[in-house]
This record gives C-alpha cells, structure tokens and sequence, in this order.
C-alpha cells in the first residue's frame, strides 16, 4: 500500500551524499511531509549492502515498544527498482522492530539513487543515525576510507567525528576474530577491547577467557595485561644484560693476551687501545697478529 510518493534525488559523491540525506532528515517529516510514504512491511526487501551485521535481539524488541506506543519518529529510506521492487537502503533496525510490533505498514523516503551509491548510503546513514556495534562501525569506516581513497582526518570531517574516535574504533579490526565476537555481544567492553588490542591475538584469547571466567573489570585486566607483559620485559632485560657479559669477558681475554705479551692494555667503549713505548712492544705485537 502507497499512500504518497515523492522521489528525492540523491547526488553524487560521498559529501552530496551526506548533505542530501542530512537534509532529508532535517526536514519535517510528519504523516503530511511530502516526502513520506506509507509502505506495507512485507514488499520491503533487505538491503544487500547492511553495514549492520549484528542486530540485539533485547535493543529491536525495546525499539518496537516505542514504536508501537509513539509510532515512528524517523522514516527508513528505500529505493524503486527497475522490477517496481522497494529495496532497503537505511533503517533495517527501524524496519524489524516494526514487524515485531505487528503493524502492517511503515513510514518510508523513496530515493531516486544510482544503485552504485547504495553501499555508501547506508553505511553513512547507519554511522550518523543508528548505534552500530563497535566492529560493524569500524568496517564502516574502513569500506568508506578504501572505497573514497581518504585519511582518517578527511573521514572525520565528512561524518563529523573526531579523528581520534576514528582511528581508535579502526584498531578495533585487530582484535581476534573471538573478541571481536565478544564485543559484539557486548561480553566485553571497549575498555576491555582497547587494553587487549596491545596483546598478540594468542595472548588476546587467553585473558579473554580469564576477563570473561571471572568477570574481570577494565582495571582487573589492565592489571593482568601488564602482569602477562613484565616476565618479556624481565626476558628482554635480562638478555641486553647477558649481551653486556660477554662483552666485558671478551674484553678481559684479550687484555690477558696482551699482557703476554708485556702490552698494556685498555678499553674506552668497544675500542682496544694499546699502550706501545717501546720498539720490542711492537714487534712482539707483529708476532702475535701473524699468527692469527
């Protein structure tokens, strides 16, 4: 069912792209809005390009709670295809919590898109207007940094977040693929994830079974990171000290073959200063170089 139709034209461009569907937004978009539709929840198909992998059961069923009492406040934004399909673009969350709430049709912008920018508008629209786990919004930010050739400054300026939280969420991507799912579930926290990024992914998995077998908190791992980390500092140490050893010891045996040979002998860091006064010293230091 289609109670009114308004196309709105999408440009080109990842920052025609932000602009256009900001302003859509910003309008007001009421049951009266020109640019508002009602669509019935069943001819909607899922967007093939989600950047959302991961939906909380708990989050959807308290989302379709609001809905059903205030209705909803944010359309989703949909695309006609050339089957007279209605694709979706933006709001998938928005879209299964109205299916749980039982109502039949839903608020809804068609964009008239050029279907090579549907990545890219659903990745920005799920960065600027829902609350993506932390993984799903770290590869956001990845596929739109790959695909624009952009820094991390460019990137915060387009979607107006900070370089920091830009560069912080994209370490998350080194995590193991089970914290990663651990974060995702919400088992661990970004503390959590931000303390064991310093590990190698091994080291990773094992104080994860330890943050999660005795629910450590940020400050119990952080404890326990830097107690797994001092025996390779001890090891390093105590390798650089071995190293200085038989260094001296070197130093002391060719002293002693050259007091052999009545030359004195000293040391003035890695250098082997000999002390010759006399012609004899000399010749007997010829000697000993031709045997070697």
């Amino acid at each position: 069912m289609i109670l009114a139709k308004k196309n709105l034209a999408l440009g080109r461009g990842l920052g025609a792209i932000l602009s256009e569907v900001g302003q859509a937004y910003e309008n007001n978009l009421s049951d009266n809005s020109e640019l508002v539709v009602e669509l019935d929840v069943d001819i909607i198909k899922p967007n093939p390009y989600q950047p959302r992998k991961h939906f909380i059961n708990d989050s959807v069923s308290e989302l379709s709670e609001s809905i059903a009492e205030h209705g909803l406040l944010q359309p989703i934004l949909v695309y006609e295809d050339e089957k007279n399909d209605y694709i979706l673009i933006a709001g998938e969350r928005r879209l299964r919590a109205t299916k749980l709430a039982n109502l039949k049709t839903i608020k809804a912008i068609i964009a008239n898109i050029d279907t090579i920018k549907l990545r890219e508008i659903a990745l920005i629209e799920n960065i600027q207007r829902e609350e993506l786990n932390p993984i799903d919004l770290a590869n956001s930010y990845k596929e739109l940094i790959d695909d624009y050739q952009i820094t991390h400054d460019e990137l915060a300026k387009k979607i107006k977040k900070s370089r920091t939280q830009i560069t912080n969420t994209l370490r998350l991507l080194n995590l193991s693929l089970k914290v990663q799912g651990s974060l995702i579930e919400g088992k661990i926290s970004q503390g959590h994830a931000k303390i064991l990024i310093t590990l190698d992914k091994d080291q990773q998995e094992v104080v994860l079974e330890s943050i999660l077998g005795q629910k450590l908190s940020v400050r119990d791992t952080e404890s326990l990171v830097h107690r797994l980390k001092k025996p390779l500092e001890v090891e390093k140490s105590s390798n650089v000290n071995k190293k200085t050893l038989i260094n001296e010891t070197e130093k002391i045996k060719l002293k002693k073959i050259f007091q052999g040979y009545h030359i004195s002998s000293s040391f003035k860091g890695n250098h082997l200063i000999l002390n010759i006064s006399e012609k004899s010293q000399i010749d007997e230091l010829i000697d000993k170089l031709s045997l070697v």
